[in-house]
């Protein structure tokens, strides 16, 4: 699944190009999540002003109106002057005078939802709940602890949850808990101001060099210039079950949280 490094990279990717553009038509394929909210042509003449990102979603500011956009399992972006004649797991073409921007998706988990701004009814629904964006300013230390401090599920699962802080998915959260030292299943609450200092700054870290990485291409994420991510090829403890710690040469061990993998050092994760 694309997490925060992969959606970021996607914007970085086309969000200099599309700005400015006119739509003048938009194609829906089959139904994808959640339906479009509106009918395409109402969106023919309307300026993309800018491309934004919250959590996983990724928000096109429209003259008037806002397109949430949301790549699911396996979905990805591809802008370009031109696209080829749409695929069966080609679900969406917001067609520009600068380009066409294509949903390809084939498990159509993905989304493109309309709004008439992101204090509507549809956009609160879907972003109300998230919690801090890692990679700003309003990550401050004191908030992340309090909201350690209030749960006692495992912090794995609370990375994952998006309540704390959005967007720290399956990867980036095994690499962030291996960085600060701290073992995937402690409870929440149970972890000091400092070690939550550690983290803090860790998963500001992981997901950082992620972004600068182009993000990670395990099966098939790549940008919207097609290029793919590399930062899988650099992780401490992801995917790594049996090989040598890189710090301790201890080899790395997993186990299933929530249904997902963890991976962790258990001698550089002792508690």
């Amino acid at each position: 699944m694309p997490e925060l490094p992969e959606v970021e990279v996607t914007r970085l990717s086309f969000a200099d190009r599309i700005q400015g553009a006119r739509i003048a038509s938009v194609r829906m394929g089959k139904p994808l999540r959640w339906p479009l909210g509106c009918d395409p042509a109402q969106l023919h003449g309307r300026t993309v002003l800018e491309v934004r990102r919250r959590g996983k979603y990724l928000l096109l500011d429209l003259d008037p109106g806002l397109l949430l956009l949301h790549l699911g399992m396996s979905g990805s972006l591809h802008f370009a002057s031109q696209q080829p004649e749409p695929g069966a797991h080609d679900h969406c073409d917001l067609a520009t005078t600068q380009g066409v921007l294509r949903l390809h998706d084939p498990r159509r988990f993905g989304a493109v939802v309309y709004a008439d701004s992101q204090d509507a009814p549809e956009a609160v629904k879907l972003l109300g709940h998230l919690g801090m964006e890692p990679l700003g300013d309003g990550f401050s230390l004191p908030n992340f602890y309090a909201g350690l401090q209030a749960r006692k599920t495992a912090i794995k699962q609370v990375l994952l949850a998006g309540e704390v802080v959005v967007g720290v998915g399956n990867i980036y959260a095994s690499e962030a808990l291996f960085i600060a030292g701290i073992r995937p299943t402690l409870p929440a609450n149970r972890i000091s101001r400092p070690r939550a200092a550690k983290l803090h700054s860790a998963v500001r870290d992981v997901l950082a060099r992620a972004v600068l990485k182009g993000g990670s291409t395990l099966r098939d994420f790549s940008n919207a210039h097609g290029e793919s991510g590399y930062f899988q090829l650099e992780a401490m403890v992801y995917d790594r079950r049996g090989e040598p710690c890189r710090v301790c040469c201890t080899p790395i061990q997993s186990m299933r949280q929530g249904q997902r993998a963890t991976y962790f050092c258990p001698q550089c994760q002792k508690r």
